[in-house]
């Protein structure tokens, strides 16, 4: 990694938010995308439309989130595709946002962190979505090598499937939900950081009151809130500001569907991601 990327993951975001606007696209090759751009259901039609996305978005986004079980089902191949995703964001300055929600104990844990934020290693990108129910305190590798890599954390807090529900909202001996418990830690670790820390929450842009009713103080996390649902899931201006209230700043908002329908076209690609970051932009304001 050069000296430039090396840089807190938070303040290389809040850069390319402002560059950019506030919208991560995600890489999400359904076989349904795949059929849709007349490619094959294989590794090597998840290579072309990985890289097709990345030549028509490659510095023009904020950030690109590769959804890493798409490519994984095609097994090594389709590893290796991911990984070069991975070397494209490197070379273009694009900011990679490795989706893999890994979430361990010990030297399990250690060992994801290795893969996913070491450097050197080719699936290390600029951030990885993790979970913290295995205790948050599982995720120090992650944590600590992030921290050491100049990379970021996003921590699924707040998500949008109703089973999460029963977990996140769930209360503690002393009657502080998960989700609040795990905001906390979050904030915690970007204590001081400016213009935002570098361990971000997942928070579905379709969760609604959900933040209100678990007690999750979004605004106190100081870091940024990657919220999946924008656009194509349905979540526009008024579900946005239901959701996140006063910490609409630190939304980058997640879009993939919704830019990726209108491939395979360099040009349609690159005016949907256009358009779908003037709209976040506008919901977040």
């Amino acid at each position: 990694m050069t000296a430039t990327a090396r840089r807190p993951f938070g303040a290389r975001l809040a850069e390319a938010m402002d560059a950019h606007g506030p919208l991560c696209v995600g890489i999400d090759p359904h076989a349904s995308l795949l059929a849709d751009w007349g490619l094959p259901d294989d590794a090597e039609g998840v290579r072309r439309f990985a890289l097709r996305v990345m030549e028509a978005l490659a510095g023009r986004v904020a950030a690109v989130k590769p959804q890493a079980a798409f490519f994984e089902r095609h097994g090594s191949a389709g590893v290796a595709a991911l990984e070069e995703v991975v070397a494209v964001g490197l070379q273009t300055g694009t900011l990679v946002v490795v989706d893999a929600k890994r979430g361990d104990i010990g030297s399990t844990m250690g060992a994801y962190a290795e893969a996913y934020l070491r450097d050197g290693s080719p699936l290390a990108g600029d951030a990885l979505t993790v979970s913290p129910y295995l205790g948050f305190g599982a995720l120090g590798p992650a944590v600590d090598l992030a921290r050491e890599s100049g990379r970021g954390l996003f921590v699924l807090c707040l998500t949008s499937n109703t089973e999460g529900r029963e977990v996140q909202h769930a209360r503690t001996s002393d009657g502080v939900s998960v989700a609040a418990a795990v905001a906390a830690r979050a904030a915690a670790l970007n204590a001081g950081a400016d213009p935002l820390g570098s361990v971000g929450l997942v928070v579905g842009a379709t969760v609604g009151d959900d933040a209100r009713l678990a007690g999750v103080d979004l605004a106190h996390v100081n870091g940024p809130l990657l919220a999946p649902g924008v656009g194509a899931q349905g979540a526009g201006a008024p579900e946005l500001a239901r959701v996140f209230g006063s910490a609409r700043r630190q939304v980058l908002a997640s879009s993939s569907r919704g830019v990726l329908r209108a491939g395979p076209d360099v040009s349609a690609l690159r005016a949907a991601a256009g358009a779908a970051a003037s709209e976040a932009a506008a919901a977040l304001r």
